[in-house]
């Protein structure tokens, strides 16, 4: 049964060149989509509870702040702002409450929202009653504790981004290794096939370019020896189908040239023989002719 190039050599550099690239496109949609999972895991889970840390810390101290300045002033504090800024820590408690990823911290998110609601008390207790100094150190004192946990919230998301920054660092390194490695491979595999395929058709194409050159040169002997059954297998034999036909031609028109000279080397003897015949029939006249005039002496 014959074989196609098309079909076998051809298919088989199509499919593998193909194989080669969906493999690399597989391999890096992997290492992305990993590297990708580690970043976003970094921006949603630590990223997002250090600014609701740092959220937290500014609303505690714009609280603070008034309390402060309306002991120091003996002035009644503003409930508009510290209730605002009341609503946007509980918000802002409760978004850091739905996102807890670290060891740790979420006892230290209970103990923020435990120190939250003493702090609370200790404010609306300041607001109502009169404002003494005890009330304002003690008020204080809550507040210095929430700051802290506050602040060692924050402290552990940082340390925690650290870390998942380093090992996504390391993860990228490791793929850029891997991915140098396989395209590496890939290449040399495409490479050695590619020069394998190549080789093939060189090699035959010179054995053709030779025998044309023969032929050209009338030299009906040349023939092609090629294996398989493929079409360039066919070709040769086409080929060789041609010289031989090309051969036979050549010996037919030699014969043929040959009998032709021997026809003509026919006639030019006969002519000659005509010559000489006629020429002696004229010597045989002129002789009688000579012989009559010695008889009538």
């Amino acid at each position: 049964m014959k074989t196609s190039i098309r079909s076998t050599r051809f298919t088989m550099g199509m499919l593998l060149f193909l194989v080669i690239i969906l493999l690399l496109a597989i391999l890096s949609a992997f290492y992305l989509n990993k590297l990708s999972g580690k970043t976003s895991a970094i921006l949603k889970e630590n990223h997002y509870s250090v600014v609701f840390a740092q959220n937290m810390i500014e609303d505690l101290t714009i609280i603070n702040q008034e309390i402060t300045n309306c002991f120091l002033t003996n002035k009644n504090p503003d409930t508009i702002i510290i209730n605002k800024e009341f609503k946007l820590f509980i918000k802002s408690l409760q978004l850091e409450q739905n996102n807890i990823t670290e060891i740790g911290e979420g006892k230290l998110v209970s103990d923020i929202e435990t120190g939250f609601n003493e702090y609370y008390d200790s404010v609306v207790e300041f607001m109502k009653s009169p404002k003494t100094v005890a009330k304002v150190l003690y008020q204080h004192d809550k507040f210095d504790s929430l700051y802290q946990n506050l602040m060692l919230l924050s402290l552990m998301n940082e340390k925690a981004i650290e870390e998942k920054t380093e090992s996504a660092k390391v993860l990228a390194k490791k793929a850029s290794i891997r991915m140098s490695f396989i395209g590496t491979l890939c290449f040399l595999v495409a490479y050695g096939f590619t020069f394998s395929f190549s080789s093939y058709f060189n090699e035959r194409f010179y054995q053709f370019y030779n025998g044309i050159k023969e032929i050209v040169s009338s030299n009906y002997n040349q023939r092609l020896y090629f294996t398989g059954e493929d079409e360039i297998y066919e070709i040769s034999l086409i080929f060789n189908e041609m010289a031989e036909k090309l051969n036979e031609n050549k010996n037919k028109m030699s014969v043929t040239l040959q009998k032709d000279l021997v026809k003509e080397l026919s006639s030019k003897e006969a002519e000659e023989l005509k010559m000489m015949l006629s020429g002696l029939k004229s010597l045989e006249e002129q002789t009688a002719a000579l012989l009559s005039r010695f008889e009538k002496k």
